[in-house]
């Protein structure tokens, strides 16, 4: 498949937003459940995750509009990067595992500082996950 140059369109050009997941290993199920309890929320938007973690959002909620990018080691985190830095996005959720350690720990980095240099919402536990999807739920744009 050949790389298209843009894998989005902006969410306040259209009806919905979009928003990225991305959750480590053993903070899939956890991701999983928390788009579980916010389909209602989730179904006006457009979700974009990396491999795995979209794989099993979509798997559990057919009913979503997921799309699954790479899985994150292999360029999931580099692709949502961009659209973050191409203005993609309106919010991140991304479910750290703080307790193990991270091989792909630059990438974690890399979006993070993406996500502040851009100020685009990031929610790295579920309570502020509940608070930027109600931000972006309920924003107006003007």
């Amino acid at each position: 498949m050949k790389f298209q140059l843009r894998l989005w369109t902006r969410g306040k050009n259209m009806n919905k937003k979009n928003i990225a997941l991305v959750a480590h290993d053993a903070r899939k199920d956890m991701m999983v459940d928390w788009v579980g309890r916010h389909r209602h929320a989730l179904a006006d938007m457009s979700i974009f995750a990396t491999g795995t973690t979209g794989g099993r959002i979509a798997d559990a909620y057919a009913d979503l509009s997921v799309r699954a990018l790479k899985s994150g080691p292999l360029g999931g985190d580099q692709q949502i990067g961009a659209m973050i830095a191409e203005d993609g996005l309106d919010g991140l959720v991304f479910f750290v595992d703080p307790l193990l350690p991270m091989p792909h720990d630059v990438d974690v980095k890399a979006l993070t500082r993406l996500a502040i240099v851009y100020d685009l919402p990031m929610a790295c536990s579920q309570s502020t996950a509940d608070a930027v999807l109600h931000h972006l739920a309920t924003e107006q744009d003007v």
